[in-house]
């Protein structure tokens, strides 16, 4: 259902998938990527990373890639640890092997079953320029909800892009707000 939402809308998103996830959907995994969506590692098992060692992590992390590689021919290259975890471990452990940690700055709540018109206003009140937004794909109402939140910011002038698309490569440094500036940035 959320993929013909987005098509009908011409919106690309990122799907961070589960391995677990993979294994028992590839078909819908390959129409994500078919469709021209990102699909991106969310872990192999869900697990809390930021209480795993540097080698759990990274077989985690890889097991899922290996999963996500077989069916869509493309080797992730950004993964949303479980749970938003992540601590100075997890992060070294994920670029050891030249992935990006992912996070968000507007969560939709849409995992709390909130009904379509608190998703809405949620999203669309904390929306700015940059923002990667948190959805779930099993979420109750937000397949009733997206519709709107689409029209709503494409309305305001928003585009909307894989996360691949607005993350800047390394150097960069994160502010206070959790926005990427590039390094020199800084300097000014």
């Amino acid at each position: 259902m959320l993929i013909d939402i987005l098509g009908k809308y011409k919106v690309k998103a990122t799907f961070f998938v589960v391995g677990d996830w993979v294994d028992n959907y590839p078909e819908s995994v390959k129409a994500l990527h078919d469709a021209g969506h990102e699909v991106m590692n969310h872990s192999n098992t869900h697990a809390h990373m930021s209480q795993l060692s540097k080698d759990e992590i990274i077989a985690d992390v890889e097991a899922c890639n290996d999963k996500i590689e077989a069916v869509t021919g493309v080797r992730p290259t950004l993964i949303r640890p479980p749970y938003g975890e992540y601590d100075d471990n997890v992060i070294t452990a994920i670029r050891s092997i030249g992935m990006e940690p992912i996070q968000w700055d507007v969560d939709s709540l849409d995992w709390k079953d909130l009904e379509a018109p608190e998703i809405i206003k949620r999203v669309t009140g904390k929306v700015q320029s940059g923002s990667i937004v948190l959805f779930h794909n099993a979420a109750l109402h937000t397949p009733e909800a997206l519709p709107t939140i689409i029209e709503t910011l494409l309305q305001e002038g928003y585009t909307f892009v894989p996360i691949s698309e607005i993350i800047l490569p390394q150097p960069y440094t994160i502010d206070h707000t959790g926005r990427q500036l590039p390094a020199d940035a800084q300097a000014s």
